[in-house]
């Protein structure tokens, strides 16, 4: 059964087209998200942690393109807003740590999502 992304931060519709066809190319794809991004978003959260602003806004910086490229439009503004803010060097931390709880559930969403789309994906070669 195919996935329903519609309650879901996520389109491939990008990853489609880059895509052309090569099934094998989303499965990587997907596997190198998945490897990727979710140590990148910990470096987010552990440099709050230390509040190290300036190494926050460098990991968040880096997923920025990753969350575009998998359409996960919310999770990349919130990102940018989490870069942006720790930028200034005097971030609200409440208010980053709220916006990073909404990257980490709607990740965890996807990753299940995504997980899914692999194996479907997988299967068919």
């Amino acid at each position: 059964m195919p996935v329903d992304l519609t309650n879901l931060d996520l389109d491939l519709t990008l990853l489609q087209e880059i895509a052309d066809g090569s099934d094998e190319f989303i499965v990587e794809s997907i596997d190198m998200f998945l490897q990727q991004t979710p140590p990148s978003l910990q470096d987010v959260s552990n440099a709050f942690d230390e509040m190290d602003w300036a190494t926050a806004a460098a990991a968040a910086h880096k997923m920025k393109a990753t969350l575009g490229f998998f359409g996960m439009l919310n999770s990349q503004a919130l990102v940018q807003q989490i870069e942006l803010s720790c930028k200034t060097g005097t971030p609200d931390v409440m208010d980053l740590i709220g916006k990073l709880d909404q990257v980490q559930a709607l990740l965890a969403a996807n990753t299940v999502a995504l997980l899914q789309i692999k194996e479907e994906t997988a299967a068919k070669f």
